[in-house]
């Protein structure tokens, strides 16, 4: 099956990619959404809370002991971060997500067999987070390599849309075993995850590998299977933007090959602005944490129950279920808007509902229906503006922004940094909460203020152009704020770019190719394009660059 999007050929393998590997994603929203439903079922803090008894007949948390085992999720990750670059520069990205899923297994185990022990949940956290710190790097550097670009940044968003659907469900499954009155109303819902992380360690290996790492390693014809593959045709079919796409990648390659191995000081050299690059990278991950969302994503419950809500698990649904919703959305302005302009009035929009969140909560009496009824909406808005852009749009920025040479590297420094954004605020969270109250809403107000100005001097406009030419932009000598006019040599106007996404019969550019169209020889070889492949009927269209 093949469906054509700007005139362009996309293989139902690549919607396929884009939904099996964003189960990475998907394990990451379940256990965020998990431990929000642990740390109030009744059985769960019998057996680990450790404060005194209260008027409910349950022992009351240790904030700081609450904070441990949410948190310890986010240690794990920002230590399995960094193990994700060499497990996917080494195994190549499908063995390399395969193995993690193992790691996070052995992780589950260890939670579903605790007692008493609150410290043994936290160690099984700790061993999941080391696989989902991994997936988190390896997933989007996967789909970014692999599925074409005229789709990429809607099916790299599906990373985020999956951790948004995994939170919900976990809200769900949680809504529906708190009703058990026994160990299984926790152990349930942390034993439900096997099976999705099973369908990636499996599925994936039935996936094509990443063209761009198999070419880095001289497999030229797997690489150009798996490109065909995402297209949806065979090798022996003739068809243009394979050919487009392969050449372009065989010339990065043998132009890398000029240059010395890329360790990790490589990510924070000046020149071809990677040292650039890897800073906004951390910035815009660490941001992306300090929006506030997971504030409520992790402490939902515990702060609507706050506010006078007798039913926070449910409250806790609808906001997931907005999150997940809204996320759709986000794939949609991200193709159509493009990458600045949804960071820029995404963050400012986060700041006013933030505003609203506080200070309603601050001034207004939090035990009311109104004042609570107002914080529910404002929370409601500010997920809509959350899920629409800042949340799969920093990942798409990860998968697209950095130089092969260094992407696995760079995407990996910039997932530590939204890990231990994370931790930060799972950790402490219970405290400043309790010390200041919804007051914490302004704190990350002012986050998003910054956020928004961050976006619009630094962020550079990557729509529609190729992993390649992405590298030339960031190059290119100017400003982020004037990157949304810069185009491929050729070109005249990203919407051109667009129009030639958009032709309608690639054949008749194969017998009477445009002017920004042209035959190249293959950078290995040195002969034509179709001389390169097994394929004397096809010539290589490629950009002129």
């Amino acid at each position: 099956m093949v469906l054509q999007v700007h005139g362009s050929p996309i293989g139902v393998t690549s919607i396929v990619i884009a939904g099996l590997a964003s189960m990475g994603g998907f394990l990451f929203g379940y256990d965020t959404g998990q431990i929000a439903c642990m740390i109030i079922m009744p059985d769960f803090q019998r057996r680990f809370a450790t404060g005194p008894i209260g008027s409910d007949g349950l022992p009351a948390w240790n904030s700081w002991i609450e904070g441990l085992i949410t948190s310890f999720l986010s240690i794990g990750t920002a230590i399995g971060v960094l193990c994700g670059a060499p497990l996917a520069d080494g195994l190549g990205r499908r063995h390399a997500m395969s193995v993690e899923v193992g790691v996070f297994l052995v992780g589950v185990i260890i939670q579903v067999t605790a007692f008493t022990a609150w410290y043994q949940v936290a160690i099984g956290r700790l061993v999941t987070g080391l696989a989902i710190g991994a997936l988190s790097a390896a997933v989007p550097l996967y789909q970014s390599e692999t599925v074409p670009r005229q789709v990429r940044a809607a099916l790299v968003a599906t990373y985020q849309l999956f951790i948004t659907f995994g939170i919900l469900v976990a809200y769900l499954i949680g809504i529906g075993t708190d009703q058990i009155s026994n160990s299984a109303s926790w152990r349930l819902l942390i034993a439900l995850s096997i099976p999705f992380a099973l369908l990636l360690g499996i599925g994936i290996q039935f996936c094509p590998e990443s063209p761009r790492w198999l070419a880095a390693r001289g497999r030229n014809d797997e690489a150009y299977k798996s490109l065909a593959n995402v297209r949806g045709c065979t090798v022996e079919e003739s068809n243009p933007w394979v050919e487009q796409e392969y050449a372009d990648i065989l010339a990065l390659v043998e132009s890398d090959k000029k240059l010395e191995p890329a360790g990790w000081a490589a990510c924070f050299r000046p020149q071809r602005r990677t040292l650039y690059r890897t800073l906004l990278g951390i910035t815009l991950q660490a941001g992306q944490q300090f929006t506030g969302a997971n504030y409520f994503f992790y402490y939902g419950s515990t702060i609507f129950t706050g506010a006078g809500l007798s039913n926070a698990f449910y409250t806790q649904a609808i906001l997931g279920a907005v999150n997940f919703v809204c996320t759709f959305g986000g794939l949609y302005i991200l193709e159509t808007y493009g990458r600045r302009l949804p960071l820029i009035y995404g963050a400012a929009g986060m700041s006013v509902w933030l505003c609203v969140f506080a200070t309603a909560g601050v001034a207004g009496n939090a035990n009311t229906k109104p004042i609570a009824d107002l914080q529910i909406v404002s929370a409601c808005f500010f997920l809509l503006f959350y899920a629409t852009t800042w949340a799969p749009g920093i990942w798409l920025f990860v998968g697209e922004s950095f130089s092969y040479r260094t992407r696995a590297k760079q995407a990996s420094l910039a997932t530590l940094a939204n890990w231990v954004s994370n931790f930060l605020i799972s950790y402490f969270s219970p405290a400043i909460a309790s010390a200041i109250d919804f007051g914490y809403g302004y704190v990350f107000m002012g986050c998003n203020i910054a956020n928004c100005i961050i976006a619009y001097c630094f962020v550079y406009e990557t729509e529609s152009l190729t992993l390649e030419a992405v590298d030339q932009l960031y190059n290119a000598g100017i400003p982020a704020w004037r990157s949304r006019k810069w185009v491929p040599e050729g070109y005249e106007s990203r919407d051109q770019v667009k129009a030639q996404d958009s032709m309608d019969d690639n054949a008749t550019h194969i017998d009477d190719p445009s002017p920004q169209w042209k035959s190249k020889p293959d950078p290995l070889t040195g002969e034509e394009t179709d001389k390169a492949r097994k394929n004397p009927g096809v010539k290589g269209m490629t950009q002129t660059a």
